[in-house]
């Protein structure tokens, strides 16, 4: 009998050996990051409606930590990876251009990635696009006062040109209405012909996001020791490109 107790004796002590390492071992706390967060992030990669398309990946990083419970749990050059999900360049007459943009997947420095869903909440001040916050795009700015001042232009040319005419002819002021009216037409017909301007994130611009679901890590995937240190890839806070680069500020037509 004393035999036979021995294995259920020794099964006995390893089940309590078991217990008393689990009950040892610490319990690995979770973060938890909320639905609602918003993270500033920076372009690393820059996107406009003019080269961009459905599909094209945006590449971006984060720029300021985010805290659960006092500890970094998003710290500043994680790396978030987006999408480009529609594209409308710009038309004639009333066109602007539209970016939809979401967010895919977020790295941090160590490496540890979480696949997630995101939205753009705000852009950088210095940007002249707007953020339509109900449909989720970006749009470029309208260019009326560049098309008014296309046509001023080409007016005041038109009527200087008719005035020498019309004094040529003796018929200096029924000249510069001719050459006035010739002039409008013709800033009227290039505003006609020529797109708006086209939407752009260059690189450096602030972009925030929003987090539409939660986001859960373990203490374990948090430690960033090892690291590669961070190199910032911020244009240092001038100014974003203006529109006047992308369209000339004056036109020139035929009178």
């Amino acid at each position: 009998m004393l035999i036979r107790a021995i294995p259920t004796v020794l099964a006995c002590a390893l089940v309590a050996s078991a217990q008393d390492t689990a009950a040892q071992k610490p319990i690995s706390k979770t973060y938890l990051v909320e639905s609602g967060t918003k993270v500033p992030l920076s372009m690393i990669n820059s996107v406009s409606t003019k080269n961009s398309a459905p599909g094209d990946r945006v590449y971006l990083e984060t720029v300021f930590p985010i805290l659960v419970d006092g500890k970094i749990v998003i710290p500043p050059g994680s790396y978030v990876a987006g999408t480009i999900t529609k594209v409308q360049k710009p038309g004639k007459v009333k066109g602007r251009g539209e970016l939809y943009l979401r967010f895919d997947s977020l790295t941090l420095p160590n490496g540890v990635t979480r696949d997630f869903r995101a939205r753009v909440s705000n852009l950088d001040g210095r940007a002249s696009e707007e953020l339509d916050r109900t449909e989720g795009s970006i749009k470029s700015e309208g260019n009326k006062a560049g098309d008014a001042r296309t046509v001023g232009e080409t007016t005041a040319v038109g009527a200087s040109v008719g005035a020498l005419a019309g004094g040529i002819e003796g018929a200096a002021g029924k000249g510069a209405g001719i050459g006035a009216a010739a002039g409008a037409a013709a800033g009227l017909a290039g505003v006609l012909l020529t797109h708006g301007p086209d939407a752009v994130l260059a690189k450096g611009t602030s972009v925030e996001m929003v987090l539409d679901r939660q986001i859960q890590y373990d203490e374990t995937e948090l430690d960033f020791s090892n690291a590669l240190p961070h190199h910032s890839t911020s244009d240092g806070g001038g100014p974003l490109p203006s529109k006047k680069s992308q369209t000339p500020n004056t036109r020139r037509f035929p009178l």
